[in-house]
C-alpha cells in the first residue's frame, strides 16, 4: 500500500517535471519565432511621446496663431492711422485749396470791376475800391536755378523764406526745428555763407546759395541783425520776378502753428506789428494838446505803431516790386535801420516833392502773430490770454532771443507752465 502510493507520487513528479520541460521548451521556440510578441507594438514610450508631444504642438500652434493674429491686428490698427492721418492731411489740403480759390476768384472779379470797362457807382454803401492788385507774369529766365528750386518747395506758389548766415546758426535751428514740427514743408533758407549752406544740408533744410555777389557778400558775411536784414529788401526781388508770393521771416521767431492757414492774401503787404494793443496795432486818434492855441488848442492825430519788417507776406504785384525797389535803393544811400524805411516808404502819403507808393496793406492779428512785448508783459500773466496759441511769437522786444525761444518752445509746445516766469518784461539794460 505504502509502495503503491510512492509510486503514484513519482509518477505525478515526473509529469509536472516533464510539464516545465515541455513549457520552457515552447517558451524558447515562441522567443526565438516571436521575439516582438504576439501582437506587434513597435516602441509604446514614443507613441505616448508623440500624443504628448502632438497635444503641445496643437498647444504651441493655438498660441502662435494668436500671436500671429494680434501681430495682424496691430499692423492693421497702424495702417488704418497712417491712412486716417494721410486722409486728414488731404482734407486740411483741400480745405486750404478751397479757400485759396474762393479768395483768388472773389479778388479776381474784384479786380475785372475795376480794371475792365467803365462803370457807373453802384448805390449808396456798395461801392468798393481795388484791393487786391494783380499778380505779374512770371520771368524764370531772372534765375532760373532758383526757379527750379521753388518748383520743388513753394506750395500753391508761395513760400516762407528766411536769411541766415553762421552767426545766427542756434535760432536759425530752432526756428526750422518747430517749422519741421508743425508740419511745414515750404519754406526754404537763404544761406550767405558756405557754413550755413552746409549745416542746412546736413539737417535736411532746403536751402539757396546765391551765385557771387560783391556787394551782398560783404554784407552777409560779417553784417550783424540790421545788416543782414537790410539785404532781403534786394534779395526777395527775384522770388516775386519769378511769381512766387513770399512770407519774409526772421530766424528769432518760433512757429506753433502754419500761418498760412491764417492770411488773407487781399493786400501787396500783410505784416505783423510792433503794437501790443488794439490801438498801437490797429490805429487810434491821438489828440495833440498845445494850450497856447486857446480854442484850437486839440489836435487831432492819426498813429500806428509800425510793421514790422522781420515778417511779413509780400505778393508778386507791381506796387510790391516798387516797395522792395524804394527800400533797396535807400537802405543803398543811407545809415538807416531797413523797418524805419519799409515803414516810410509804406505809409507816406504823396506830398509837394515826394510821391506816395500806392500799396495796399493788412495788420496781422497781434494775438496770433505774436511780438515778444505782448508776450511777456500781457499775455503770460493772463489766464485766459495764455490758454490762446499764437501761430507764431517773434522775439523782436529782447536781445537775450536764444533762451527766450527756448522758454516759448517750452511753454507753448512742452505744456510747462513756469517756462516764462524767470524773464522780466523787458530787457536788462
Amino acid at each position: 500500500m505504502v509502495g503503491r502510493r510512492e509510486k503514484a507520487q513519482s509518477f505525478c513528479k515526473s509529469r509536472v517535471g516533464v510539464a516545465i520541460a515541455i513549457g520552457v521548451l515552447l517558451g524558447c521556440v515562441f522567443a526565438l519565432c516571436f521575439p516582438n510578441g504576439f501582437v506587434f507594438i513597435s516602441n509604446p514610450a514614443p507613441i505616448l511621446n508623440h500624443r504628448f508631444v502632438k497635444s503641445i504642438a496643437q498647444v504651441g500652434s493655438t498660441m502662435c496663431e494668436s500671436s500671429e493674429r494680434i501681430n495682424l491686428l496691430k499692423s492693421e490698427f497702424v495702417a488704418a492711422s497712417e491712412k486716417n492721418a494721410k486722409l486728414k492731411k488731404q482734407v486740411r489740403e483741400l480745405t486750404e485749396k478751397i479757400r485759396l480759390a474762393e479768395q483768388r476768384k472773389d479778388q479776381a472779379e474784384k479786380q475785372v470791376l475795376v480794371l475792365g470797362d467803365q462803370k457807373k457807382a453802384g448805390p449808396f454803401g456798395t461801392v468798393k475800391g481795388l484791393r487786391t492788385n494783380p499778380s505779374v507774369l512770371p520771368d524764370e529766365s531772372v534765375n532760373p536755378r532758383l526757379a527750379k528750386i521753388l518748383e520743388k518747395v513753394a506750395v500753391n506758389r508761395e513760400l516762407i523764406v528766411a536769411l541766415a548766415n553762421s552767426n545766427v546758426k542756434q535760432m536759425l535751428e530752432v526756428w526750422f526745428t518747430n517749422i519741421k514740427r508743425v508740419g511745414i514743408s515750404n519754406y526754404l533758407v537763404v544761406a550767405l555763407d558756405e557754413e550755413v549752406a552746409k549745416y542746412c544740408e546736413s539737417k535736411d533744410v532746403p536751402v539757396y546759395k546765391r551765385d557771387p555777389d560783391k556787394v551782398i557778400d560783404s554784407v552777409a558775411r560779417t553784417g550783424g541783425n540790421h545788416a543782414v536784414s537790410g539785404l532781403k529788401f534786394r534779395i526777395l526781388r527775384e522770388f516775386l520776378q519769378l511769381g512766387y508770393s513770399v512770407l519774409l521771416s526772421d530766424v528769432d521767431i518760433v512757429y506753433l502753428q502754419n500761418p498760412f492757414f491764417y492770411l488773407y492774401r487781399d493786400s501787396d503787404v500783410e505784416s505783423m506789428t510792433d503794437g501790443h494793443d488794439n490801438r498801437t496795432a490797429y490805429g487810434y486818434n491821438d489828440v495833440f494838446d498845445e494850450p497856447g492855441m486857446g480854442w484850437a488848442r486839440y489836435a487831432h492825430t492819426m498813429r500806428m505803431w509800425v510793421y514790422n519788417s522781420g515778417f511779413f507776406y509780400i505778393r508778386p504785384t507791381i506796387p510790391s516790386f516798387e516797395l522792395l525797389d524804394r527800400v533797396a535803393n535807400r537802405l543803398s544811400r543811407e545809415q538807416a535801420w531797413d523797418q524805419a524805411v519799409f515803414n516810410e516808404e509804406l505809409f507816406f502819403p504823396s506830398h509837394p516833392g515826394y510821391e506816395g507808393l500806392h500799396a495796399s496793406r493788412r495788420t496781422m492779428d497781434f494775438y496770433l502773430f505774436m511780438n515778444s512785448k505782448v508776450l511777456f508783459k500781457t499775455v503770460r500773466k493772463d489766464a485766459n490770454l495764455s490758454k490762446l496759441k499764437p501761430v507764431i511769437v517773434h522775439v523782436n522786444y529782447h536781445p537775450d532771443k536764444l533762451p527766450r525761444m527756448l522758454a516759448i518752445v517750452e511753454f507753448y509746445v512742452n505744456r510747462k507752465q513756469d517756462a516764462l516766469k524767470p524773464f522780466p518784461d523787458g530787457s536788462d539794460w
